[in-house]
Order: structure tokens, then C-alpha cells, then sequence
């Protein structure tokens, strides 16, 4: 799937105070999305010895579509295309993998 095409197609689906000028509801919805996913994880180190069973990947896939779809209304909000977004990403990463920095920390290694 295109993800601009995602972005335009879930943007139709956003039903929250001020759509188009509130990137903080987007940002609060996507870190609790996040941690159902975290937690998804933990319990299945917890209950069921970090084994990802298909029915826990499936629930996690579930999460995760969650998480995009805040991913693409903070997109949204802030002027930018998922396939920019995306885009810059990986050239971030390339970055750092050709000067030997993709592991440490911090955002400007």
C-alpha cells in the first residue's frame, strides 16, 4: 500500500477537537497506542515465556495499525506526507549506517 495513500484514506477517519490545527491529539493518541503495544509485548514475556504465538502477533498487528494511523494524523497535522516522513527516516539511517553510527544515542550522531 502507498502510504500517502493510507494518509489521505485515513485522514477521512479523523473524528477529534480541531482537526487540522491539533497536532497534540494525534501525539497523546499515539504514545497510548504505543504502550498498548509495549504491553502486548509484556504479557506475552509474562504469560506465555516470549513466545509470539500467530494470535499475539495478530493482536499486536492490530495495535500497531493504531499506531500508524496516529503516525499519519500527527503527519497530517504537521504538513508532512508518510512517504516524506518515511523517506527522511531512511536517510537518516543511511546516514548513520555509513559513518559506522547507528548504534549510541542521541539525534545528531
Amino acid at each position: 500500500m502507498d502510504l500517502n495513500q493510507y494518509q489521505k484514506e485515513a485522514r477521512q477517519t479523523a473524528r477529534y477537537p480541531d482537526v487540522g490545527n491539533n497536532p497534540i491529539y494525534p501525539t497523546l493518541g499515539l504514545n497510548g497506542e504505543a504502550g498498548e503495544v509495549a504491553d502486548k509485548v509484556k504479557k506475552i514475556l509474562r504469560d506465555k515465556g516470549g513466545i509470539f504465538d500467530n494470535h499475539s502477533k495478530e493482536a499486536i498487528k492490530y495495535e500497531l495499525g493504531d499506531v500508524l494511523w496516529y503516525v499519519s494524523q500527527l503527519s497530517s497535522e504537521l504538513g508532512f506526507d508518510l512517504e516524506d516522513v518515511g523517506r527522511s527516516n531512511l536517510e537518516k539511517l543511511s546516514s548513520r549506517s555509513s559513518r559506522g553510527k547507528i548504534s549510541g544515542s542521541g539525534d545528531k550522531r
